[in-house]
């Protein structure tokens, strides 16, 4: 199965950089990475030229658009249109992914079902020095959670005859790292576009691919990435964005009009 890792970013290089590494070194590789860029000024694309130069196993694209806000669900529609893969994982720019990430994501996807995976924060004190190496170090990660430099800290280990599950709640959706059938997708339109401005856009698609037949499905111990620490996002396209998701609730409907295409 083709599988492809969208990587949505802005104006954050330094930790674009130790995620693309963290992908390049994966135990099961990624056939593409699809940097999903809205809108960052022309040090990320500077700093990609290394990762899109000369001849590389797996295929790395650039999506930009223009910088109007923050419109992640427009980004990651355009990212879905520049992807062939029948499997696409979605990891925010600044999440370091553990090194089976790829595998678990694989390992664990399942007709019908789209994948949450979880996420270890580092605290910001750590965020700076942390790269993809630091999550292959236990002891250094244990000396981490020792000094409160990281939480989720239960997530570090690996258990992979712990059982899956599968539910149809709405608490706990990160879109930070997600995994689904590229069809589910786009039967539902993708991401509503509507939603501008920080918020909800994770939690409205869910909405819909539960209405289309779609379950959850989770792990708390496979398919990890590390979060790190950076400031909170405003919040003042919340209450909008909540009155969107409300809406998307109380209809009976799966396709969104302003998606993938426009209807």
């Amino acid at each position: 199965m083709k599988v492809a890792v969208i990587v949505s970013t802005y104006n954050r290089p330094d930790a674009l950089v130790k995620v693309l590494d963290g992908l390049l070194s994966q135990t099961h590789l990624p056939d593409e990475i699809i940097v999903a860029d809205d809108g960052s000024t022309t040090e990320t694309a500077s700093v990609l030229k290394r990762y899109l130069s000369g001849m590389r196993v797996v295929q790395i694209k650039h999506v930009w658009q223009e910088d109007k806000g923050f419109r992640l669900a427009c980004i990651r529609n355009k990212a879905i249109l520049a992807t062939d893969s029948t499997y696409l994982i979605f990891l925010d720019g600044d999440c370091i992914p553990e090194r089976h990430f790829v595998e678990d994501h694989l390992d664990l996807a399942e007709n019908g079902h789209f994948f949450q995976g979880k996420r270890v924060i580092v605290e910001q004190q750590a965020t700076e020095r942390f790269t993809f190496s630091d999550t292959c170090k236990k002891l250094k990660l244990l000396k981490l959670v020792a000094t409160s430099q990281i939480s989720n800290c239960h997530h570090i280990f690996r258990l992979r005859k712990f059982p899956s599950y599968t539910t149809q709640k709405m608490s706990g959706i990160r879109g930070c790292n997600m995994g689904f059938f590229k069809e589910d997708l786009v039967s539902v339109n993708g991401f509503n576009t509507e939603f501008t401005g920080w918020g909800r856009e994770d939690s409205e698609i869910v909405v819909r691919l539960y209405r289309y037949g779609i379950k959850r499905k989770e792990h708390p111990f496979r398919a990890i990435c590390y979060h790190l620490w950076h400031l909170e996002n405003k919040n003042e396209d919340v209450v909008k964005n909540d009155q969107r998701l409300k809406e998307t609730q109380d209809s009976d409907t799966y396709f969104c009009r302003k998606g993938i295409t426009d209807k």
